[in-house]
């Protein structure tokens, strides 16, 4: 194996791993929040930006080919279906609660 095939699989693996990382402290995250809108904006959130880094370190390890396309796909997608479902199901949440105010704090609009 040449160093650029190395080099590749290296940063693959590191970006692989950030993402893993960042999919489990959303895990723990979720498990210390209180609130069902604090719970769901950290899934959303790091949902993203974890899968983002997992697809890029797949894409190093591909290589320049059809299934980089695929995986490219992949992220778009991801980065435009999760914040509307994360945003409808926040929406949801606060038109029916009834205590929104008092778990959110008094907001003044």
């Amino acid at each position: 194996m040449d160093i650029l095939t190395i080099l590749r699989l290296a940063i693959g693996t590191i970006l692989i791993f950030i993402g893993l990382l960042i999919i489990v402290l959303a895990i723990i995250g979720i498990y210390r929040l209180n609130y069902v809108l604090n719970r769901m904006h950290v899934a959303a959130t790091c949902d993203t930006l974890g899968m983002l880094f997992i697809l890029v370190g797949l894409v190093f390890f591909e290589g320049i080919s059809f299934t980089t396309l695929k995986l490219a796909c992949i992220v778009v997608f991801f980065w435009i279906s999760s914040p509307i479902c994360s945003h409808l199901i926040a929406k949801i949440e606060s038109q029916t609660n009834k205590n929104i105010n008092k778990e959110c704090g008094e907001m003044k609009i």
